[in-house]
């Protein structure tokens, strides 16, 4: 069998999150809050930044990308090094380097500053979600994993309920520093996160000995981790279903003003519903995966999920109200099926290479982000009305690429 047996077996106290590891999931939730609202915020503002630094519709693009491909490849780089470092002192660092990043976003004078700034905080932002994976995998036993992955899961939400309409109003309210506005307070937040991190985190011994040449010890742990066959399944099926979803998001809003003719004013009402919901709705998929199986929680999840991803690439003209129950499921389903997604990853590496495995994780999901929004820009035109055109293709290849994870959830064997 491929699967581990849902532990219907287990009594509640097993199924049962503790208070320490509670306490160690919200932080971590917390540290996930800061660097997505840094990476989401970044689509909204763009109206503002092309006319405050009067930038074109590519290099806005790539002001976008250069925080994936950053993100993926110091997530190839933290595969080096990640297990022969102590997880709560290199969690640290890395959270202190991601603030300042994000701090000199909001001190960039020119398009080139900011380009460099965003890039910066690509790298350390990236490294950050493969660390919180890791922290999580080596604290949280398997049989209450899902629920783990569900509670930090709610990061996600927490960034569209409040981060991301705050950081808009923050932008166009506080004239004096405008669209800096949501980096300083973003970088502010991290800084305090590293201060409760340093109370609360528990201390470990790195997971690898190494003795002798450490970059060829590295390059053993890589070499080992991508040789397996299981390993390479779980990366697969991670860049799959985040790829699946990435076709479609970076364009949601213009479709939404221009084709769906939603009111622009409206849109951080979408962002709030959307994550409100999932803030309850991810930890429930959680406990669901934890009693009922993670995989067959995900297959039911990634099937239901095909129906929004779809639909809101197809939707004409649609009252608001109408479009804003579409996209709150496409919130909540596309988030509740990483869930469970979640948690099968984890569970395919065992805790020795965890750490690189996770490093390379991060780096394979970035790709997936900055090569889906990619190709479905080459499906997607805009008109002479500034309507996209062609965005039914991108709803098409994100169905495909779900059900070709759909297939291979089921190949990924669970070790840990």
């Amino acid at each position: 069998m491929t699967q581990a047996t849902p532990p219907t077996s287990l009594n509640t106290s097993e199924l049962t999150l503790q208070p320490t590891e509670k306490r160690l999931l919200y932080l971590l939730a917390a540290i996930q809050f800061t660097h997505i609202v840094d990476f989401m915020v970044m689509m909204p503002l763009g109206p503002l930044l092309a006319r405050e630094l009067g930038i074109a519709t590519h290099e806005f693009g790539a002001l976008v990308s250069s925080y994936t491909f950053a993100a993926a490849a110091s997530g190839l780089a933290c595969a080096f090094f990640i297990d022969r470092f102590e997880r709560k002192r290199f969690l640290l660092v890395i959270c202190v380097l991601f603030s300042v990043a994000t701090l000199a976003c909001a001190l960039a004078s020119s398009y080139a500053s900011l380009l460099i700034a965003r890039a910066l905080s690509g790298v350390f932002g990236g490294v950050l979600g493969a660390v919180v994976n890791t922290v999580v995998a080596d604290n949280i036993p398997p049989v209450r994993r899902g629920q783990a992955m569900g509670m930090v899961s709610t990061a996600f939400a927490l960034s569209t309920v409040m981060g991301v309409p705050a950081s808009l109003w923050l932008a166009n309210h506080v004239s004096s520093v405008g669209w800096r506005a949501p980096f300083i307070v973003v970088g502010v937040l991290s800084l305090i996160t590293v201060v409760i991190a340093y109370r609360l985190l528990p201390k470990g011994k790195p997971p690898v000995a190494v003795q002798g040449n450490e970059i060829a010890a590295a390059w053993r742990r890589i070499r080992s981790a991508l040789a397996d066959t299981n390993h390479q399944r779980a990366l697969l099926f991670a860049m799959l279903v985040m790829g699946s979803s990435f076709t479609v998001i970076p364009y949601l809003t213009i479709y939404a003003t221009k084709n769906v003719q939603f009111p622009e004013d409206m849109l951080p009402v979408m962002y709030f519903l959307g994550g409100a919901v999932t803030f309850f709705t991810a930890p429930v998929i959680g406990r669901w995966a934890d009693r009922a199986g993670k995989l067959k929680v995900f297959r039911m999840m990634a099937v239901a999920a095909m129906v929004p991803v779809v639909g809101v690439t197809h939707l004409g003209v649609t009252p608001p109200w109408a479009y804003l129950m579409f996209t709150t499921l496409f919130f909540v389903l596309v988030n509740g099926r990483w869930v469970p997604g979640q948690a099968v990853v984890a569970g395919a590496v065992d805790q020795a290479s965890r750490g690189t495995f996770m490093s390379l994780l991060s780096c394979a999901m970035s790709l997936a982000l900055g090569i889906a929004s990619y190709a479905s820009g080459h499906v997607i035109s805009l008109d002479a009305a500034g309507r996209i055109v062609g965005f039914e293709y991108a709803g098409y290849m994100a169905a495909a690429a779900a059900l070709a994870g759909l297939w291979l959830a089921g190949k990924v064997v669970q070790r840990a």
